[in-house]
């Protein structure tokens, strides 16, 4: 794995305003910038010549005009240009995964909040073995501009720690002097029936408990990064519809996806699903895998 940052460049509006938020973050990671194009190839015995040279000069003009104006908006940065001939889906993947970080554009739905997440964005999101962002087009539909003072929301479930999700999050805060906002989502269990309605003080107990717990969460982490503000609350609600509402005053959503033990193909979550679909603020998925006392140990360390 190199220390760069990627991203999925193929000249649509979605793909520009991906590139310049991924030329900024390796700024910020002082690592160099990988601009990937990929041109789909079409499983067609033959190609017409002339077919061939016009998609090679569009990306290749692509890739120039995108590399002269990130060099141009950061001059210190480093830029690598690379084209790549074959199924998107599964070129992009394997870039994914020899980078930092991968970046790629999502379309908006006009003045609809959200993301359409095209079948090789989610084929990458839910394969990829490093943390992917997608970024809307700018000015790309209604209340685009989030809060510019808005911070990061990261989706957390304290029953399953990622630590790659924490890890990812507290980097992100600490190069860019953005505050962390932690959520955990929580319902009564249903054998509290109607005793949480006719005694209130049940829920406030849980609720107290569940923020105990991610209070210890995160603790060894603070810690850490004593530098970063940071601000945690539990909620009662679904997961989806509480880190939506929270992403439209967020700068970035972080949600984690779980991977699954045997290859059964790209998969989400419903609650990275539902964020990715209705942020209007970037979105990062970042793979998590099972907690080992190792990584415990290791924490706390």
């Amino acid at each position: 794995m190199a220390a760069q940052v990627t991203v999925g460049l193929d000249g649509s509006e979605e793909s520009l305003a991906a590139t310049r938020w991924a030329a900024g973050e390796a700024v910020l990671r002082e690592v160099p910038l990988r601009l990937v194009y990929v041109e789909e190839w079409p499983n067609t015995p033959e190609v017409p010549l002339a077919y061939a040279r016009s998609l090679a000069e569009r990306a290749e003009g692509v890739l120039r005009d995108e590399a002269d104006r990130a060099r141009k908006d950061h001059p210190d940065l480093e830029v690598f240009v690379e084209r790549a001939r074959g199924r998107a889906a599964g070129e992009l993947t394997a870039a994914a995964n020899e980078a930092d970080l991968t970046v790629l554009g999502s379309r908006g739905l006009g003045g609809v909040l959200g993301f359409v997440i095209g079948s090789v964005s989610l084929a990458v999101v839910g394969a990829a073995r490093q943390p992917v962002v997608l970024v809307r087009a700018e000015g790309g539909g209604e209340g685009e501009g989030t809060d510019p003072g808005g911070g990061i929301v990261v989706g957390v479930d304290i029953h399953h720690p990622c630590e790659a999700l924490l890890a990812f999050s507290f980097g992100e805060a600490a190069r860019t002097g953005l505050p962390l906002r932690f959520l955990h989502s929580w319902t009564l269990p249903p054998s509290y029936g109607h005793a949480a309605v006719m005694d209130p003080g049940i829920g406030e107990e849980l609720g107290s408990h569940r923020l105990g717990g991610l209070d210890d969460l995160l603790e060894p982490w603070q810690r850490r990064y004593a530098g970063v503000e940071v601000t945690a609350k539990a909620v009662v609600g679904s997961a989806a519809y509480q880190l939506a509402e929270a992403a439209r005053t967020a700068r970035l959503v972080v949600v984690g996806r779980r991977s699954r033990k045997v290859p059964v193909g790209p998969h989400l979550g419903h609650v990275a699903h539902a964020v990715i679909h209705h942020s209007p603020a970037p979105v990062a998925v970042v793979p998590c895998r099972e907690r080992t006392a190792e990584d415990v140990s290791g924490t706390h360390g």
